[in-house]
Parts: C-alpha cells; sequence; structure tokens
C-alpha cells in the first residue's frame, strides 16, 4: 500500500529552492531530446548481458558530455565518470538496459523491432531518465564537489548484471569508493505518472528457485500398489509447502511460496518414474532469506520419505532483499517534496514482492531505489497493464521527474560533505 507523506519537517536542509526549481525546468526543457533516446531504445530491445545496439545507443548519447567513459568485459555495460570540479566521495547512480521475452501488444508508433523482446519493464525509460540526469549533471559542474558513477547496466532480467558489475569495479570506477547509490524504477501502473515512491528498509523482495525431483518407480496405472508413484507425493509437497510457511515463519516477516510448474508422466495409465516440482520463493528479511532452503528441503524430503521414495532439492539464490537506508530515504522525500510538493511523493506501506538486483549495490553501500509512476495518459494506475505485460505503455512524462530526482539525490549528497 502508498501513502501520502504530506510533510515538510526535513526541507530546511540541503538544495536550496532555486536549485531545484532549475532542475525541475531544465529536465522538462529536455524532455522531448530524452523521450527520442528512450524510443529509440523501445525499438531495439535486447535481452542478457550482451546488449550491442542499446550500449552503443547510450555511447552516442554521452559522447559529447565529457565523462570518463569505460565499458565492461563480460557484459555490455558503461559506466561514466563525471567528475565535479571540486574534489570530494562519490556517489553512484544507476539504470538498466535489458529487456524481457516478451512480443509487444501495445501499438505505440515507437513499437518494438524486434520480435518476442520488449521493454516491458520500463528499463528503456531507466536508461533514458539516466542519460538526462547525467545532461543535468554536466552542466553543474561548478556546482559539484566530486564525481558521480553513471551505472548502465545490463542483465537485471535475471542474469545478476548489478553483481557481475561489481566485480569489474564500477563501486571503485572513480577512483575511490561510492559513498551512496540511487537508482529508479518506472511503474506502468499503480502510481500516476510523476509520483515518486519508496520506503525505508526492506523495498523490494529476495527471489529464489527451488526445484524438487519426486524419485519413485514406474509401472501400471492399474496397479499403483506395485509401483512407487511420485504424483501424489508431488502434490502432497505443493500443498505441505503452504502450510509450512504460514506455521514456521512470522506472519510479519513472510514467505511467498508459489509452484509455478508441476511437470510428471506422458500417459493416464502409466505411472512414472518420477515427478517435477518448480517454485519462486519471496522473502523480505535477511534472517528469513538465510533459513528458507533448508527448511524446504527438509519439508521435501521428509514428505517423500514418508512414502517411501526419494527427493532431490536444487535451491538456487536469486536476488537478495533491497534494503533502503532510513537516510537516504529521507533524502529522496525531501528533494522530491521540494521538486513537485508534497502530492509528487508517496510512502510505500509495505515492501514489494518484486525482486531487483540493484539490491547487490545497496548490500556495499547505503542508498535509495525508488518507484517513478509512468502510467499513460488515459489509463487509470489501479488496472492499467502492469509491468511485465505484453501491453504495458509508459509514459514519456516519467522521464522528467526520473532525471531530475536522480541528479537532485547526486548533488545533494555531495553537497551534503562538501558543506
Amino acid at each position: 500500500m502508498l501513502h501520502d507523506e504530506g510533510t515538510t519537517r526535513d526541507r530546511a536542509s540541503g538544495l536550496a529552492d532555486d536549485v531545484l526549481a532549475s532542475l525541475r525546468d531544465d529536465a522538462l526543457a529536455d524532455l522531448p531530446r530524452t523521450a527520442a533516446l528512450r524510443h529509440a531504445l523501445h525499438r531495439v530491445p535486447e535481452r542478457g548481458l550482451d546488449l550491442p545496439r542499446t550500449q552503443q545507443l547510450v555511447l552516442d548519447a554521452l559522447a559529447d558530455l565529457g565523462l570518463e567513459v569505460s565499458t565492461g568485459r563480460a557484459l555490455s555495460s558503461v559506466t561514466a565518470v563525471l567528475r565535479g570540479a571540486r574534489p570530494g566521495p562519490a556517489v553512484l547512480l544507476r539504470g538498466d538496459m535489458d529487456a524481457l521475452p516478451v512480443t509487444e501488444r501495445t501499438d505505440e508508433p515507437f513499437t518494438s523491432e524486434h520480435e518476442g523482446v520488449m521493454h516491458a519493464c520500463g528499463h528503456d525509460l531507466h536508461v533514458a531518465g539516466l542519460v538526462g540526469a547525467a545532461r543535468l549533471l554536466a552542466t553543474r559542474r561548478e556546482q559539484i564537489a566530486g564525481p558521480v558513477v553513471l551505472m548502465f547496466q545490463p542483465g537485471e532480467e535475471g542474469y545478476h548484471g548489478a553483481r557481475l558489475m561489481i566485480e569489474e569495479g564500477v563501486l571503485e570506477a572513480a577512483g575511490t569508493p561510492v559513498v551512496a547509490a540511487y537508482g529508479v524504477h518506472v511503474m506502468s501502473s499503480t502510481l500516476p505518472a510523476g509520483v515518486v515512491a519508496s520506503r525505508a528498509g526492506t523495498f523490494m523482495a529476495a527471489s529464489d528457485t527451488v526445484r524438487v525431483t519426486v524419485e519413485g518407480r514406474g509401472g501400471h496405472g492399474s496397479k499403483p500398489y506395485l509401483a512407487a508413484d511420485p504424483v501424489p507425493v508431488a502434490a502432497e509437497m505443493v500443498l505441505a509447502l503452504q502450510a509450512m510457511v504460514t506455521r514456521q515463519f512470522d506472519v510479519f516477516d513472510p514467505v511467498v511460496v508459489t509452484v509455478g510448474r508441476v511437470e510428471a508422466g506422458t500417459k493416464d495409465n502409466i505411472i512414472p518414474d518420477t515427478a517435477y516440482l518448480e517454485a519462486t520463493i519471496r522473502t523480505f528479511s535477511p534472517a528469513t532469506h538465510a533459513a528458507v532452503p533448508e527448511r524446504i528441503a527438509r519439508l521435501c524430503e521428509h514428505v517423500a520419505a514418508a512414502h517411501g521414495l526419494s527427493a532431490t532439492v536444487e535451491y538456487t539464490r536469486g536476488y537478495p532483499v533491497t534494503e533502503n537506508d532510513a537516510g537516504e530515504v529521507a533524502r529522496a522525500r525531501r528533494l522530491t517534496q521540494g521538486l513537485y510538493g508534497d502530492a509528487g511523493w508517496v510512502e510505500a506501506d509495505v515492501p514489494v514482492p518484486g525482486a531487483e538486483d540493484f539490491s547487490y549495490v545497496l548490500q556495499q553501500v547505503p542508498g535509495a531505489f525508488v518507484f517513478v509512476g509512468a502510467t499513460a495518459t488515459g489509463l487509470d494506475p489501479a488496472d492499467a497493464p502492469y509491468n511485465h505485460s505484453p501491453r504495458a505503455r509508459f509514459a514519456d512524462a516519467a522521464l522528467a521527474p526520473s532525471a531530475a530526482v536522480l541528479a537532485a539525490l547526486a548533488l545533494d549528497r555531495l553537497a551534503q560533505d562538501a558543506g
């Protein structure tokens, strides 16, 4: 749930009103150019860690900004360092670049030219918004005390691109470790266009995958007592998993288990040797995230053993919990309200069950990850197609606040130490 945070209690410190006003106005004035980049990116979506066309569009967009630009080795990332006029600590701004295996059904004039691939999660807006923030910052170098690292990341959609960029040194790209990191994620529904939302602490869930193979002994469907049928055992596991998460974990620190795949057999009268389950696991705290694998493995193995069968459990870690620093969320709230008024910010009451690999960055440095509403004109945020839908549409209007908020966060954090 989201609710308005109608307070001005911490606006007295930080960037001056005239600085925020100029950021807001310049981001809006630059919107046509930012939107043109977004449309170009949307037409040529690419998946995974190798995004050559996307990378080139980013390099071209940054070419005239006087940045120190490098590209990745194991992935087609772009890291750009903007150095302020005065020395200071480094901060990081991130935009992810990859698309999804979705066939677009939006009828946008800039629809995907790659069949079966679509920017259905709005990463084209993330890239364009980060370029927009870079432009805002590049014209304000004299105000900046320290470097800003711009992290253009492939492979967010399940490929651990942020972790790979960290391994390749993005957090030290400026020659000094970054002291804070910020990122945005647009939403095709839930929030009106331009409205920013976040919360301190856990903001998004950890996401893992479990695969269970129930190993029995096949036979004829008419004489199941002569076989060791894995199918009812797998079915029992599906139900037992749901009971387990409500009985072994705190309801206020929940675990969500969704069995999305069940596979067994070839014909109605053949008992198969094996049955197979695959589930996604969502957790909302590091402690619960650590405890879940052993408990799921124990349950599945013991259910199988109770029927004289065995089970092999393969638990794969996905993205960790996305945890926002309370002070950095307060900064984001203050700056957003300074840019767009109290109505520009809403506070998220509860975490979001989705997962994000910006969590790897926030494990290393304090920071804030925020949502920016991008519900298209004429649609209701309450029922517009959600991110990942082939019909998800994103408003270009979200680009200006994305750029302005990111730039303001970098300026404000660096001014903190310069002051």
